[in-house]
């Protein structure tokens, strides 16, 4: 028996069988002749004249799509036939029912196309013109269900040889039948005939993707998207030739098994008509990527249609008033009921949204890269906030996680697991996953909360009101304290603040606060430069003694750079030049409440240039960004607040201002005297806004010259953090 060449293998005219070498020579419409594509195209047009039925094509091609997908010789797949998994969908009986409606008003033209394909075979017809005559078979109807019902009754021809194919050893009606298609020599012989199988098997399932395609094509809403996009424009005017060449390629394939039953061992002997199938999948692969890429720029527009309006409907919602808050925050978190989309915080069990009814809602929004540090003070003030609340508040009043993801970076297994394990950490209500957040939301997250990556504390009244975009900056300042989290509430402690060392240290460090209550004199002071540092600590602790007062130095080191701060805390322990912090949280925690002194200022629109609190807080934040610092108090009030360049000459000058230490006090003393070299200095400020920042103000004073800072705006990389807006 002679062995066939495989698809790759181009066969010469001499090693071709008749039949395929008239495709070559000519006489008959076939593809390789056919170099006018306009011509062929104009002939099927012509036959279309769509009357405007409609046809349900969806539960046909699934039936389709199930049967050419089993109709195989794989016995994996023959294995599986029997399987409850593979069987259930199809034993459905709505389902059935379904089939039965379609195929009640489809079966008689089914039939008449299926008896067209047959003919081809038995008769050696031009594939062209059979394809041809099937389009005129198939004149009323649109073009997606000319290809489905095409496919249709291939499938009905296709799946029964290959259903006796499977059963024959098995069943005795199916071996009779089996006998008169001559199928048991066929299989006898599959070996011969695997690569002809092969080539139906990749031409049947390109067939099927461009089936899909045109399908789809036709079920994008029309609401969304119109022809005036180039993309849809050129989908659809490819769909006739796409429908054409599939059709066609039904042609050749139910030809190559109708000749296989009619002809038996003569066929299996001499044909070579794998080449042709291998030529028709090529061609089908080159429509189905052409069609898909367009469709999928058709459902990325779609997709932004929708977005754009679904923002619109839930900027909407949120500005309507409501009874209960259960709209809106199935609206924000999930708003479907067929899952439970939160998990309680304890006992990690699936709940409903309707546990946070009626209840004060805090959203914390952030990323999978919220820090520890954020986690374990947020925890703290979690706790403390339930533990001073009365018991009707704290019914009301619940916290819940928000996660937001980029949607555009591969969600993997080591992503989920970090995921689970923050999850599992949160003693709050979380949601369950992020995917269940809705872009939409995200984009309302982003745009009118001003969510750039770092975490925000959105709170929600009762109703569902937003009553502080972003509590975050009172939690880290009050902590407990700020309960109910109301942009009312952070405005009423702002009229109680002065600016004094509790509100820098509050929270932080009992051993400064008792400091404070015992009128002790305390040095704060920050920066990164160990010599600047030694100079510093050194004329300070020389100064304390010459004026014979009791002072206490703190060292807050300085924000981020956390490798080189542990070595400056090292050595500042290691020579015993002040006390230190040796949890870095504490460090973290003192900067982040300061950044949030700042941003709570801003939120509330109190970025006036007369407001006290405002510009020291300020300044503390320009001097970390240029070098050493320190503030002097004693007790609650702060006197002197200056950069290294300043102070420390200061208290090197002590000769020239210790004759006033006796009359004025030593703080008052070193405040004159320190005032003067500023004033003579004028060191202006500086300040950085990470992208990571929410709101940035559009315009700042310095808050030594009051003169308004240029804005400038740099990229600058250190440890993937960027700060793209810089005042100075």
């Amino acid at each position: 028996m002679a062995m066939m060449p495989t698809s790759k293998m181009m066969p010469t005219s001499k090693m071709m069988p008749p039949a395929m070498q008239r495709l070559i020579k000519g006489g008959d419409r076939s593809m390789i002749t056919m170099s006018d594509d306009n011509v062929m195209m104009k002939q099927v047009i012509e036959t279309h004249n769509p009357d405007g039925r409609e046809v349900d094509v969806k539960p046909l091609l699934r039936l389709v799509e199930d049967i050419l997908n089993r109709a195989t010789l794989n016995a994996g797949t023959v294995a599986t036939m029997g399987s409850p998994a593979q069987t259930e969908n199809m034993e459905d009986k709505t389902n059935q029912a379904s089939y039965s409606d379609v195929l009640d008003a489809l079966s008689y033209i089914i039939d008449r196309v299926s008896c067209e394909l047959n003919m081809k075979a038995l008769n050696g017809g031009d594939a062209h013109a059979t394809t041809l005559s099937i389009f005129k078979l198939l004149t009323p109807f649109s073009w997606d269900a000319k290809l489905v019902l095409t496919l249709a009754s291939f499938a009905n021809n296709y799946g029964e040889f290959w259903l006796l194919a499977q059963i024959y050893s098995s069943n005795q009606l199916a071996k009779s039948m089996a006998i008169l298609k001559q199928l048991p020599m066929i299989m006898e012989h599959s070996g011969a005939l695997k690569s002809l199988f092969d080539a139906l098997d990749s031409l049947i399932q390109a067939m099927l993707k461009v089936t899909r395609c045109v399908v789809d094509l036709t079920e994008l809403p029309s609401a969304y998207i119109s022809s005036e996009v180039p993309a849809l424009s050129a989908a659809r005017d490819q769909v006739p030739t796409a429908v054409y060449w599939t059709i066609r390629s039904a042609v050749a394939c139910a030809s190559q098994i109708t000749s296989l039953t009619s002809h038996g061992l003569e066929y299996i002997t001499s044909t070579t008509e794998q080449w042709e199938l291998s030529t028709l999948a090529h061609k089908l692969m080159n429509i189905y990527e052409h069609l898909r890429e367009q469709i999928t720029i058709c459902s990325q527009h779609i997709e932004e249609k929708r977005l754009v309006e679904a923002y619109q409907t839930l900027l909407k919602l949120i500005e309507t008033i409501h009874i209960d808050n259960m709209k809106i925050l199935k609206a924000l978190i999930y708003p479907k009921d067929d899952i439970q989309p939160l998990v309680e915080g304890t006992t990690k069990k699936r709940v409903s949204i309707e546990v946070l009814r009626r209840r004060n809602v805090l959203l914390l929004i952030s990323g999978l890269d919220i820090s520890q540090e954020e986690l374990s003070i947020l925890e703290q003030i979690h706790s403390e906030s339930k533990l001073h609340a009365t018991r009707q508040e704290m019914h009301q009043y619940e916290l819940v996680w928000i996660p937001v993801v980029d949607r555009s970076v591969q969600w993997t297994d080591p992503t989920q697991k970090h995921f689970e394990a923050l999850k599992s950490t949160m003693p709050w209500y979380t949601v369950n996953h992020p995917s269940l957040i809705h872009k939409a939301v995200i984009r309302l997250i982003k745009e009118k909360w001003h969510f750039r990556n770092k975490p925000i504390l959105v709170v929600l009244d009762p109703q569902g009101r937003v009553v502080c975009p972003n509590a975050i900056h009172m939690m880290w300042i009050w902590g407990s304290n700020a309960f109910p989290f109301t942009t009312l509430r952070e405005e009423a402690l702002w009229k109680e603040e002065t600016w004094r060392l509790e509100l820098l240290v509050d929270g932080i460090d009992q051993t400064i606060l008792n400091w404070i209550k015992e009128g002790k004199y305390i040095f704060l002071y920050g920066g990164d430069d160990i010599e600047w540092i030694r100079k510093f600590t050194v004329a300070a602790r020389l100064v304390a003694s010459a004026a014979r007062i009791p002072l206490e130095m703190v060292y807050v080191g300085k924000s981020g750079k956390r490798e080189q701060l542990r070595r400056v805390i090292e050595t500042i322990n290691l020579e015993k030049l002040s006390y230190t912090w040796q949890d870095l949280t504490m460090v973290w925690y003192f900067w982040t409440r300061l950044e949030s002194m700042f941003f709570s200022k801003i939120q509330l629109g109190k970025t006036d240039e007369y407001d006290p609190v405002m510009q020291q807080i300020k300044r503390l934040l320009s001097f970390d960004k240029t070098g050493g610092w320190a503030v002097l108090g004693r007790g609650s009030s702060i006197m002197v607040s200056g950069h290294g360049t300043t102070v420390l000459p200061a208290l090197l000058e002590y000769d020239a201002w210790k004759v006033h230490v006796a009359t004025k006090g030593y703080d008052v003393a070193l405040k004159e005297h320190h005032d003067k070299i500023q004033d003579v200095t004028h060191p202006c400020c500086r300040f950085e806004f990470q992208s990571t920042t929410g709101r940035i103000p559009e315009s700042m004073r310095c808050p030594e010259c009051k003169r308004l800072m240029e804005k400038l705006t740099t990229f600058v990389c250190c440890h993937d953090e960027v700060v793209p807006s810089i005042y100075e």
